[in-house]
């Protein structure tokens, strides 16, 4: 893997997908040719990560803009519209979906005068520059983060945010692949992140091609790592992220972020500005994901708990903004207020370093 690796690729209306679900025993490319291919890969966690699936979604609308045959505008628009409103629903955590979705939508609109077939390409071209755009972003988050990490630092991750999540290099693995980079010969901790086993299958995996230096934990080990000073950092990313700074991300997180408070330890977020959702005030208000009970009863599809015990999965938990030591983006690292700098930041389009 290099830092250029992307787990999608688009060409002649269809997109290429590393099926996540194999990794890391193999390495599969699916092919989805419909938005609806492209809704199935996200629901079916083909494809995760919430810039990823945004991204997804965007291509997904493209293809869908391809294939409607409508002389009016008016029907055309109808028909990509309810293709977005379907994609939407196959995750409702994450916002990047949503955000990704109106944009194309937005972009449809604003250029509703050009010619149907003239429009298509124009859609097609705007998934391509949000696709870009993201890999730009997490550059940035990768520079503005490695500055908060120091020389042999020891950094606990959680899921995955890396290149996998995103359209290449990543979020919060972006900054330890940025601090990598510089030769701060730092040490990463993985969180296996039960129940899919994201840091397990997929971060751990991002690591070890990337030859830094990683250890794998269960999820139940961090506190114990933490009180013996083994870990200095930690870094994660988000699905996401309310305007007083409230961070949506995966099942888990919420502990460690209580963990590193209780021991001192910075608490970082690696996110770009389509995770913030401003028209949410708080974490309470974001809708959490509830998935299949067979994802906790089993594993690689093997039973591990009696067949008539119940189980229940949260996809995903709220840390409340005053464990956030800063939330990384790719317009610099934002402190509290974040009720006042993200607002600050993101809707006034002020670019800072370091707030």
């Amino acid at each position: 893997m290099t830092k250029e690796f992307s787990p999608i690729e688009w060409g002649n209306n269809r997109l290429s997908v590393l099926d996540q679900t194999l990794l890391p025993f193999q390495k599969k490319f699916i092919i989805c040719r419909t938005y609806k291919e492209v809704g199935a890969a996200i629901k079916d966690m083909k494809l995760r990560g919430a810039p990823l699936i945004g991204i997804a979604a965007a291509f997904g609308m493209a293809m869908e803009a391809k294939k409607i045959k409508a002389s009016s505008y008016e029907k055309f628009s109808k028909s990509l519209k309810a293709a977005g409103e379907e994609l939407i629903k196959t995750r409702p955590t994450a916002v990047n979906l949503k955000w990704a979705v109106n944009r194309m939508l937005n972009f449809m609109e604003s250029n509703r005068e050009r010619r149907i077939e003239s429009l298509k390409d124009l859609l097609a071209g705007e998934a391509v520059k949000i696709y870009k755009e993201d890999l730009e972003n997490n550059k940035l988050i990768g520079k503005f983060g490695s500055e908060l990490i120091r020389e042999k630092d020891t950094i606990l991750t959680h899921c995955n945010a890396g290149a996998l999540a995103t359209a290449g290099y990543g979020t919060a693995l972006g900054v330890i692949r940025a601090a990598n980079e510089k030769k701060k010969k730092i040490t990463v901790y993985i969180d296996e992140t039960r129940p899919y086993l994201q840091g397990a299958r997929l971060t751990a995996w991002e690591m070890s091609e990337e030859k830094i230096p990683h250890f794998l934990i269960t999820d139940n080990m961090a506190g114990f790592f933490m009180s013996k000073g083994k870990i200095n950092v930690v870094i994660v990313g988000a699905d996401r992220i309310t305007a007083n700074g409230d961070v949506a991300n995966k099942i888990g997180t919420y502990s460690l972020a209580v963990l590193a408070y209780a021991n001192k330890i910075p608490f970082y977020v690696a996110a770009p500005s389509s995770t913030i959702d401003f028209s949410l005030k708080t974490g309470d208000m974001i809708p959490i994901e509830m998935r299949s009970e067979d994802e906790v009863k089993k594993i690689f599809g093997k039973d591990i708990a009696p067949l008539k015990t119940r189980a229940l999965h949260p996809a995903f938990d709220v840390t409340p903004a005053k464990y956030v030591s800063a939330i990384i983006t790719e317009k610099g690292v934002i402190r509290a207020p974040f009720d006042m700098n993200l607002e600050k930041i993101f809707q006034n389009k002020e670019i800072v370093a370091d707030l």
